[in-house]
């Protein structure tokens, strides 16, 4: 039988995992309950001891690419799934009273899928690596989490933070060093948070990976896509979906995702809506926090390698793609991508001007503004290239996350990354920037400004970069 341990938290007491590698968890933690479109309430105390030694459910949901792609089932799924995990280094379980630094994973899925529990995310590598606590959250997603202009799954952050501000001491956390992290959506979910008058005060530094800010939406388009919700459901009000089953929700949900559209707005954060008064990038560009903001460099080949279009690519198919993206520009940036990506196909030029469209340049000016608002940033660059899958897969989308967390053994990582030696290396790389930050702020390379524009580049070899690319940044910017 597994050992526990005991923590008396202002809750009430919870029983979590003793680990062999000398770290604990605390799993399934519940931090606040909500009724279906309604905000969420913090957790109630409670008497006698609860136990935390197992995952929740996660938020209701479809399967995303990754478990598609591994074939893995989802867990139990519940609408009460408002729980989180706490993972804490050896020191903590050996007693010691020091206050440790707190990251909190906010994780990605598009907004429609995901959860604090999937392994890749399992915060005990980093807590033994950085003397750290890490914390990692569900929210609700999909229509349950961001229908109209509620932005519920944004408030379940925020009611997830709190409870960090409140609880975190009891497990050895330092409340006054909290550092959010997040990939994708979270990375988005992160920069969202910096916009929100609502998270004064539950975080002090940001990390932002891949940010999926093209996804953010005004409320016009909320109304919008709610209306064809409630079409694909059968109904004709907001009410009457509350009388609806959740897998009649998530079959409805389905038939918007299927659209597939460009944006992928059909369930994002919504200005003006709650917690989100203001347009969200120029809101969290003047947010004072330190924020660390990069991609990685072919993030579009996680949903473009194996798809049809890809493999059925010509340079006629080619020049629509780029027309849709640049239609005054066709023949430059098209001349351009074959500049910067010599010997890639036509398929994996579409794919790094996609890259540029949905992720990088985005993600640049959000540094450009907060350089202008002198607001603390720095850029990084992710271009470790996977060798799996006889190398169509590049430094994809999300392949920097079990870099992160340094969590390389965990399933599926390697159908991903492949088992080379040189994954240590990045791993080691990374991980040691983030727990660097989450301790003190303190990082390897220059901030970044409107003249150097210095970036990180993490690899085998890393170096600080000089403006990465400055004709495609160009390119975009015009």
């Amino acid at each position: 039988m597994p050992a526990t341990l005991l923590i008396d938290t202002p809750s009430g007491k919870v029983k979590g995992l003793a680990r062999p590698d000398g770290t604990g968890a605390f799993l399934g933690l519940r931090y606040a309950r909500a009724d279906r479109f309604a905000p969420a309430v913090p957790e109630a105390p409670w008497s006698g001891e609860r136990d935390a030694t197992n995952h929740g459910p996660i938020c209701p949901q479809a399967p995303g690419l990754l478990e598609s792609t591994m074939g893995a089932a989802l867990p139990p799924m519940s609408e009460d799934c408002l729980s989180l995990g706490v993972f804490v280094p050896p020191s903590v379980v050996a007693g010691s009273a020091t206050p440790r630094p707190v990251l909190v994973w906010i994780h990605g899925g598009a907004y429609v899928n995901g959860s604090g529990s999937t392994p890749w995310y399992d915060g005990s590598s980093l807590a033994r690596r950085g003397d750290v606590i890490v914390v990692s959250i569900n929210y609700r997603l999909g229509v349950f989490g961001f229908f109209r202009d509620n932005n519920l799954g944004l408030l379940d952050q925020i009611e997830a933070l709190r409870w960090v501000q409140s609880h975190i001491a009891s497990f050895g956390g330092d409340p006054n060093n909290v550092t959010i992290f997040g990939e994708s959506a979270g990375g988005s979910s992160v920069v969202a948070l910096m916009a929100s008058p609502l998270s004064a005060g539950l975080f002090h530094k940001v990390w932002s990976m891949s940010p999926s800010i093209g996804q953010y939406r005004n409320a016009e388009r909320g109304h919008e896509l709610a209306d064809k919700f409630l079409k694909a459901a059968g109904v004709s009000t907001d009410d009457e979906l509350l009388a609806l089953s959740s897998d009649q929700l998530l079959a409805a949900q389905g038939v918007l995702l299927a659209e597939n559209g460009r944006a992928f707005d059909y369930f994002a954060p919504t200005w003006p809506g709650s917690g989100l008064p203001h347009e969200i990038v120029g809101a969290a560009a003047d947010h004072s926090a330190h924020l660390v903001v990069g991609t990685t460099r072919d993030e579009n080949r996680l949903f473009g390698a194996f798809s049809p279009e890809a493999a059925s690519m010509d340079d006629d198919k080619m020049r629509t793609f780029f027309a849709g993206m640049l239609p005054d520009r066709v023949d430059e940036a098209i001349a351009l991508y074959r500049e910067h990506r010599p010997g890639e196909s036509d398929a994996q030029l579409v794919m790094a001007a996609q890259t540029d469209e949905g992720f990088r340049q985005r993600a640049i000016r959000l540094a450009e503004k907060r350089a202008n608002s002198g607001t603390p940033t720095h850029m990084y660059w992710f271009t470790w290239a996977s060798p799996a899958f006889g190398g169509v897969l590049g430094s994809c989308h999300a392949i920097d996350i079990p870099f992160t967390f340094h969590n390389l053994d965990q399933p599926g990582v390697g159908l991903f990354t492949g088992d080379g030696a040189d994954r240590a290396v990045v791993a080691d790389q990374v991980a040691a920037q983030v727990l660097s930050f989450a301790t003190d702020g303190s990082l390897a390379w220059s901030p970044y400004d409107l003249d150097r524009r210095s970036t990180w580049r993490f690899d085998v070899e890393c170096s600080e970069i000089a403006d990465p690319e400055p004709r495609l940044r160009t390119l975009w910017s015009n």
